[in-house]
């Protein structure tokens, strides 16, 4: 739920279609509701900002890497357009060079 809500936000605010005053506060009442994530805090707000940076509309790629670039490690993946972009991030590897 997290990730499919921050995307779609993000990917509205990327399209223009909502302001980007409009998204922090849907992000404001997603944070806010009363259900416990599972996840580092600030992964969204580093994927928004990845996700920018690479001009993405949406995060869901940009949450992988944000959560490396968080946990300081490697990211293992066969999706050949995330190894190039990310591996402006974050050292993202196929499995061949495992």
């Amino acid at each position: 739920m997290w990730s499919e809500a921050s995307s779609v936000m993000h990917e509205l605010r990327w399209r223009k279609e909502i302001s980007g005053e409009l998204a922090s506060i849907a992000l404001d009442r997603l944070a806010a509701a009363d259900v416990s994530p599972r996840r580092p805090k600030g992964l969204i707000d580093e994927a928004w900002r990845i996700a920018d940076r690479l001009g993405w509309a949406k995060t869901y790629d940009a949450e992988y890497l944000a959560l490396a670039w968080m946990l300081k490690c490697r990211l293992l993946t066969t999706d050949a357009k995330l190894k190039t972009s990310g591996s402006t991030i974050v050292q993202v590897i196929g499995p061949a060079e495992l």
